[in-house]
C-alpha cells in the first residue's frame, strides 16, 4: 500500500535522459552496438530497440487509440508477463535488421512525441496501465508515468553498464528512479506474518539515495518516507547494487555480500527480494 499525497515528479526528466540516450547511442562503435548487457539475452542494439517500442507503443495505443493484437488470455500476474515477455522477443527480433542510426534517428522524433503526450495526462485520473509490480490493479497516471521513467532510466543504465560509460548516477535522475522502484516494498511483504507495528527501514546510501520506511498496519504494510518507529530491521544497499538487484540484473544471493541488515536479518532479507520490473 502507497500513501502517496504528491505524486512523484518525472515529467520534466524525460527529455533530459532522452537526450542523454541520443548523445550516448551516436557515441557508440560497431563493436559496442553489439556488446552483452546485464539482462543476459539482450545486447546493446536490442535494448535501444526495445527502448523503441515503449515510445511507440505508448502512441499507438494511449494517444492514438489503436489496440492491436489484445491479449484475450490475462487471467493472473504471471500471464501478464508471459504476454509482454513474447511481444518485446517478437520486436527485438524484428528490429534486428535495423540499422543503429535508424534507431537513433526514430528514437529522437518518437521521443519527443512521448513526452509531449505524457505531458497532456491528468496525473490524477486512472492511468489505463496498472503498476502490477507495487501490487496496484488500478494506478493513478502519476505512477503510471513514474513507472514509465524507472523503465527508460534501467535500460539506459544497462546500455551505459555495459559500454563503460557513466552519466545517470546522479541524484537528479537517480532518485526519482529508486523512489519509484521502493514502491513496489510493500507488495514484497504483503505475505509477511509479523505483528501490527513491525517496521523495516531500507536506506540507499550516499548522497544520490534517500531513506524509506514500510509499517505493518492493520490494513497491511504502509509505504512511508518518515516514521516514529525504531526499524525491527535496517537495511542499507549502496545505489549500484540497488538498482542491478531490483531490476533483477543480480540475485539477492549476489547483493547479499554487498548488503548491511541491522536487527531482524530474516525479515531484512526479504526486501532484496523485491523486483520492481515486470518480471
Amino acid at each position: 500500500m502507497i500513501h502517496h499525497v504528491i505524486p512523484i515528479e518525472v515529467l520534466h526528466l524525460f527529455p533530459k535522459l532522452d537526450a542523454r540516450l541520443v548523445e550516448l547511442l551516436y557515441s557508440l562503435s560497431p563493436e559496442e552496438w553489439h556488446r552483452q548487457t546485464i539482462t543476459r539475452k539482450w545486447i546493446v542494439k536490442d535494448i535501444a530497440a526495445h527502448l523503441l517500442d515503449g515510445n511507440l507503443r505508448t502512441l499507438s495505443m494511449l494517444r492514438d487509440h489503436y489496440w492491436a493484437n489484445k491479449p484475450e488470455h490475462i487471467n493472473t500476474y504471471k500471464d501478464l508477463v508471459i504476454y509482454l515477455n513474447e511481444m518485446n522477443a517478437e520486436w527485438v527480433t524484428a528490429c534486428k535488421r535495423l540499422s543503429p542510426h535508424v534507431i537513433i534517428e526514430m528514437l529522437e522524433r518518437t521521443g519527443r512525441q512521448y513526452s509531449e503526450f505524457l505531458a497532456t495526462l491528468d496525473p490524477w485520473d486512472d492511468s489505463v496501465f496498472s503498476v502490477a509490480w507495487a501490487g496496484e490493479e488500478i494506478s493513478k497516471n502519476w505512477f503510471h508515468i513514474a513507472r514509465e521513467y524507472t523503465e527508460k532510466w534501467i535500460h539506459q543504465q544497462q546500455i551505459r553498464d555495459a559500454v563503460g560509460k557513466p552519466g545517470l548516477m546522479t541524484k537528479e535522475l537517480f532518485y526519482p528512479f529508486i523512489n519509484t522502484f521502493m514502491c513496489g516494498l510493500p507488495q514484497t511483504y504483503k505475505y509477511v506474518d509479523v505483528p501490527t507495528g513491525t517496521s523495516v527501514e531500507v536506506v540507499v546510501t550516499g548522497d544520490i539515495g534517500g531513506v524509506w520506511h514500510i509499517n505493518k498496519t492493520d490494513e497491511g504494510w504502509v509505504l512511508r518516507h518518515f516514521t516514529r518507529l525504531e526499524p525491527n530491521a535496517l537495511v542499507e544497499i549502496d545505489p549500484e547494487t540497488s538498482w542491478r538487484l531490483f531490476s533483477k540484473g543480480i540475485s539477492p544471493e549476489e547483493a547479499l555480500e554487498k548488503v548491511k541488515i541491522k536487527g531482524d536479518e530474516d525479515l531484512g532479507k526479504i526486501a532484496l527480494g523485491m523486483v520492481s520490473v515486470m518480471a
